[in-house]
């Protein structure tokens, strides 16, 4: 199991994901189960639309999709778990309508991307998946 801690000075009063691990993420050492949205300012522990099953990249449907959407970052960073994956454009079509990039990348790599741009002042979204 992955299990990293990240370090970050420059983030008082914002959102740093301070570790993660493949079944938790901690944002400012609060512990996270369940796949979530960070952003500098509010996290979203309750963005999937079918509460039947576990919100996965599997189950991510456009609905999900348009929970970032109005949330109006200027990049989205969708991490997709343990292995990269590319979501498909119509899935994404509520970003690219109010033209919001969307980057995919494991959530590892999503978590640690995140508190760079964040760090640099960035309206970065970080929307993780377990």
């Amino acid at each position: 199991m992955q299990s990293m801690k990240l370090h970050l000075t420059q983030a008082e009063g914002q959102n740093l994901i301070t570790g993660f691990t493949d079944d938790s993420i901690d944002v400012n050492n609060q512990r996270y189960t369940t796949s979530i949205i960070v952003m500098p300012t509010s996290i979203n522990a309750n963005w999937q639309s079918n509460t039947s099953t576990a919100l996965s990249f599997e189950t991510l449907t456009a609905d999900d999709i348009e929970k970032i959407a109005v949330l109006k970052p200027e990049l989205v960073l969708l991490g997709t778990g343990k292995i990269h994956r590319f979501l498909h454009p119509k899935l994404s079509v509520a970003l690219s309508q109010q033209g919001i990039a969307v980057e995919c990348m494991t959530t590892a790599a999503a978590c640690r991307t995140y508190n760079i741009l964040m760090s640099e002042g960035r309206k970065v979204a970080a929307a993780l998946l377990l």
